[in-house]
């Protein structure tokens, strides 16, 4: 059994069984996007949550990683869990980056540190395990590397095979990955856009399991559970005469692409106030690319998102380079509805917040992980944080992902001949 009550389409509210819908709301055809909406009385009374009071929501019983948070996933609770360990990333606190930024505190959640390096493997590993509920032979998906790297990862820990649509200009080793753990590669010569429409064609045509981002519903509650291991990381003894335990956050930080680790993130805060453990959300704050900012300028201008024609995108942060981000709808609402902002960065400040954010805490991130610390920054210089916030950074993959990117923001290494000499002048230089 699972704990999931049902679908709700984010366009026009209209609810389905889990068995009446695979993916989205057939009035709105590909753009029908739901939300997994779940019995959180029930989930409490699993998770032995007493009313009113603070508590760890990781269950050791359930499972590992991610799965210790197993109650509040749409998974039965016979469907094996993948091989690999996902989750449980390490949160530091980084003082010397809230000095740099100008503001109270900051943690740095590292999920580069997941098994295939990024955030993304905690989607991949629902959809090998809703894969398995539906029978499915094989599993597809489209990405930019990241998405298409966990899939690759968690279906080889299981025997699954896949089969994965990739815009031909991919970083090398992102498409390593894909090859190394053995999916079917196809490179599509074109944008990420074409590629996401593509697999949509033909897992339609071949019976294939989709895991697209904004497309699978369940997608969005993989990358959820990054905010329940937030949540009691940094959960805060209540203040006296309180039953909620404090606010830790007041601002956390996401990069932003197709919206849906965003709309993940801001679905998983749903889940802790549905579950009276938290008394106010942190405000969200989407990170785009200046070169891909499609919802900057949504937000930014008032248009509808529904209405808002693709735009060509370009950036150096290939994981949130999006024409027309895809779970867009959830991306607004989470910003809207914690009284958030999207910040814009350029290519420019991301390379540059690369190594500072490795020198600055020792988090190597990739550019969209690391364009994060750039929003911060960008964010406090505009006004939108002040000085006594504490933040929180969600750095979503890691720096080995494009060591291209990496190599272009950091200063090169000196070629010197052997000698004591030669050491004192490289010094000196």
């Amino acid at each position: 059994m699972s704990y999931v009550t049902g679908l709700r389409c984010v366009i026009c509210g209209a609810r389905y069984r889990p068995d009446q819908v695979r993916y989205v709301c057939p009035r709105h055809g590909n753009e029908g996007v739901l939300d997994v909406e779940y019995d959180y009385p029930a989930i409490s009374r699993a998770l032995g949550l007493a009313a009113g009071q603070p508590a760890t929501l990781a269950r050791n019983s359930f499972g590992r990683g991610m799965f210790a948070y197993r109650p509040l996933l749409p998974v039965d609770e016979s469907t094996p869990e993948p091989l690999l360990l996902v989750g449980g990333t390490p949160l530091y606190e980084a003082p010397r980056l809230a000095a740099a930024a100008g503001v109270q505190q900051v943690w740095v959640k590292d999920d580069g540190r997941n098994p295939t390096a990024s955030l993304k493997d905690r989607a991949s590993a629902l959809a090998v395990m809703k894969a398995r509920e539906a029978g499915a032979a094989v599993i597809t998906t489209a990405s930019t590397g990241n998405a298409a790297a966990a899939l690759a990862g968690l279906a080889a820990s299981t025997g699954q095979a896949t089969v994965i649509f990739v815009p031909a200009a991919a970083p090398p080793a992102k498409i390593a990955q894909l090859l190394v753990y053995g999916a079917t590669v196809l490179l599509v010569e074109g944008t990420y856009d074409d590629a996401f429409d593509l697999c949509l064609e033909a897992s339609t045509a071949f019976g294939w399991y989709c895991r697209n981002t904004a497309y699978n519903p369940y997608m969005a509650e993989g990358k959820k559970t990054v905010v329940f291991e937030l949540y009691d990381q940094l959960r805060l003894k209540p203040p006296g005469g309180s039953n909620l335990p404090e606010v830790a956050l007041t601002h956390l930080f996401v990069s932003v692409g197709d919206g849906c680790i965003l709309g993940g993130v801001y679905k998983g805060l749903r889940d802790l106030v549905g579950l009276g453990l938290l008394a106010e959300m942190p405000h969200l704050m989407g990170v785009q690319a200046a070169g891909s900012a499609y919802l900057y300028d949504a937000w930014r201008n008032g248009e509808d998102v529904l209405a808002k024609p693709p735009i060509q995108a370009h950036t150096v942060a290939d994981s949130i380079s999006a024409g027309l981000p895809r779970d867009r709808v959830k991306a607004m609402a989470a910003i809207r509805e914690t009284g958030g902002a999207f910040v814009r960065v350029t290519d420019e400040e991301i390379l540059a917040a690369i190594p500072a954010l490795a020198r600055g805490c020792g988090v190597f991130a990739e550019p969209a992980g690391a364009a994060a610390y750039a929003g911060l920054l960008q964010a406090v210089a505009q006004g939108q944080v002040g000085p006594e916030a504490r933040v929180a950074l969600l750095v979503t993959g890691n720096g080995l992902k494009d060591v291209a990117a990496a190599r272009q923001a950091a200063r090169q290494a000196m070629t010197i001949r052997p000698t004591l000499a030669a050491v004192k002048a490289a010094i000196g230089a």
